[in-house]
């Protein structure tokens, strides 16, 4: 949402449209940047440190965002506006939210996929798992117009519920694999059925 919705977002509350395009370009550098730094270090601290990182810094960020802009004045046309402090706060956790994106969510999962599946099934469950985020993607994008009307506070309040859900689901769910072969990460998954009576033949 805010790679879709970052210029339109940021002349809503206040900013010019240069000063929008400007900002937009500076996200999506700090995208860049933060991707490279996480495929360099994703081997040397594990993917789920990343992750549980990742998940708190979303957190932290977006819930400062949902505290300005629901605390924030309103024009004339019901639009919240930041002035002075509140705008620069605002603008530098979207960045920061979307460092902690780039270092851990944005290419994490995708290694995640590639390594949690069994060879004979991973072609098919790569495709899925790309099928389902894209399809959450549309979501996310499809309904933040809506929550943007309902009020910008109570949107980033919602994304910061999902960045600390994500959180526990990590800490709870997600197997760190650092250090080891891909035709080794597959032997601890619990398989249902014929799935696990085919990997101890293979033993």
């Amino acid at each position: 949402m805010i790679f879709y919705y970052s210029s339109v977002l940021w002349q809503a509350v206040g900013f010019s449209e240069k000063q929008s395009l400007e900002i937009t370009v500076i996200t999506g550098l700090t995208n860049i940047v933060t991707t490279l730094v996480a495929i360099a270090t994703i081997d040397r601290f594990g993917r789920k440190p990343l992750l549980l990182i990742g998940s708190f810094g979303m957190a932290v960020t977006l819930g400062t965002m949902a505290y300005l802009f629901g605390t924030a004045p309103l024009d004339p046309a019901g639009q919240p506006r930041l002035y002075g402090a509140s705008g620069t706060i605002a603008l530098v956790a979207a960045n920061v939210y979307v460092f902690f994106f780039g270092m851990s969510w944005g290419p994490v999962v995708w290694v995640l996929l590639g390594e949690m599946f069994p060879n004979r099934i991973r072609a098919a469950a790569l495709g899925l798992g790309a099928a389902f985020q894209w399809v959450a993607n549309f979501v996310v994008s499809a309904t933040f117009p809506t929550l943007k009307s309902a009020g910008l506070g109570y949107a980033y309040g919602l994304y910061t519920l999902a960045a600390l859900l994500s959180f526990f689901f990590v800490l709870a769910l997600i197997r760190e694999r650092r250090g080891r072969e891909l035709e080794t990460m597959t032997e601890s998954m619990r398989l249902p059925g014929s799935a696990a009576e085919a990997l101890q033949r293979a033993r």
